[in-house]
């Protein structure tokens, strides 16, 4: 195989995501990268019906299951692995695609091995920077840079917080996989006034954890980066890269729409620093932004697993993060990554209601970047089905959210009294729609 990538492919790997997002795009990613170099995938997601399941490269897909426990999730995997292996002690490689899956794998680790192939890494480990509030304080004892955080204990406190940091500020869950579904809370709000901020607070039991206020750093152009690494057994990471933010959703603050495989030196040096002072193994995806005012890029986020557009960093040969994962686990050496710098990754539904939310470009142009390659989220010559189940599912969803969007001001203007303007809150964005 080229780029001296021989794989073990008598080792299937089991893709596990328990969040309820059937758009996500990144456990289509995994399924081709890990399909393609003749892995055996198969996959524990939130339906078996799913865009994702039309998957050509897809072996089997079970639903996951109906509680989101850790003992639940182990005893499914064990289920999964006696279907898929004929001798119980065929090793298996789980790859978790969301937090609330990395964590309870590594809560787990000990009883899952041998058969179950896992990075050495505790769930308290990972909590270091799963959790928003104690990646906050890791932040501070390494004295890298972070946006101010605060921790209220209540509502008044909360509300002085927040005018002490400067409104709007930026109120973040601690640990958003504990959010209930449908509750309407989301794992990050920007937060206007001080009564947002005590109604916000007051939900505090409903979500689970904790929340903290943190300091908005402004938004603009070719300010949000992201870096995304495998650190191996021995400690090494090969294939760490960065890559800047062009589109997102929603624009300015989401996930990422469009981005580009682009080099940046203090984006990766603070990685490294975070990545070796953990003792971290694994895949990872961190989140940054550059503050104008100081030049500080500042961890924002760390996803103890692989973010939904690794395939950005898929060099010439095909070697990305999820492969990384398989060929270490599995006893083999990981190459060093080749840089296809210019390299675009673009996730076709968010990037249309991006740029039609702005249509202006969101960053500068680079020399020769427009003759690198674009891989795209979901659309692929050797993989069609998913892309045409994407399109069908994501017209529909669009179609409810615009559904309900209307009925809903359809019974406000049933209500209201007579002569009474509607509200401009009331109106309807392309954002709002699209809210899961």
């Amino acid at each position: 195989m080229p780029h001296g990538q021989s794989f073990d492919t008598r080792v299937p790997a089991v893709l596990v995501r328990l969040d309820r997002n059937p758009f996500h795009h990144g456990t289509l990613g995994a399924t081709r990268s890990l399909g393609r170099a003749g892995i055996p995938v198969h996959a524990v997601i939130e339906s078996d019906a799913g865009p994702v399941t039309r998957s050509r490269y897809l072996r089997s897909a079970r639903a996951r299951p109906g509680a989101t426990s850790a003992p639940e999730l182990a005893a499914l995997l064990t289920d999964v692995a006696d279907e898929i292996c004929d001798d119980p002690s065929h090793p298996v490689l789980p790859v978790p695609l969301d937090d609330i899956s990395a964590l309870a794998l590594a809560r787990h680790r000990a009883e899952l091995a041998p058969r179950f192939l896992l990075p050495a890494q505790s769930e308290a480990q990972l909590l270091r920077v799963a959790d928003k509030a104690a990646l906050a304080g890791t932040c501070a004892e390494l004295g890298l840079p972070h946006p101010r955080t605060e921790l209220p204990t209540g509502a008044d406190e909360a509300a002085a917080m927040a005018w002490a940091l400067g409104l709007p500020v930026v109120a973040k869950w601690s640990r958003p996989w504990l959010l209930p579904a449908g509750g309407g809370l989301r794992s990050t709000t920007i937060v206007r006034s001080l009564t947002e901020v005590r109604e916000l607070y007051a939900r505090t039991p409903e979500a689970g954890s904790r929340l903290l206020l943190q300091e908005l750093l402004p938004a603009g152009r070719d300010l949000d980066w992201f870096f995304h690494g495998y650190v191996d057994s021995r400690g090494g990471c090969a294939t760490g890269a960065t890559g800047r933010k062009e589109r997102s959703w929603p624009d300015g603050a989401g996930l990422t729409a469009v981005g580009r495989w682009t080099v940046n030196p203090a984006v990766d040096r603070t990685a490294r620093e975070l990545l070796d002072a953990l003792g971290y193994r694994g895949v990872c995806d961190l989140d940054f932004r550059l503050d104008r005012a100081t030049g500080a890029y500042h961890v924002l986020d760390f996803n103890p697993r692989p973010g939904a557009q690794f395939r950005l960093f898929a060099d010439a040969a095909g070697l990305d993060v999820v492969r990384a994962l398989h060929l270490d686990l599995t006893g083999r050496p990981v190459p060093p990554h080749s840089p296809a710098y210019g390299r675009r990754f673009l996730v076709e539904n968010y990037a249309a209601l991006s740029l039609l939310t702005s249509p202006r470009r969101r960053y500068a142009a680079e020399p020769g970047a427009a003759r690198q390659r674009t891989e795209f989220a979901w659309c692929a010559a050797d993989d069609p089905a998913p892309a045409l189940a994407m399109g069908r599912a994501w017209a529909a969803h669009l179609l409810r959210r615009a559904l309900a969007a209307l009925r809903g001001l359809f019974r406000a203007a049933r209500t209201r009294p007579q002569g009474v303007a509607s509200p401009p809150a009331a109106r309807t964005s392309s954002h709002q729609l699209t809210q899961r």
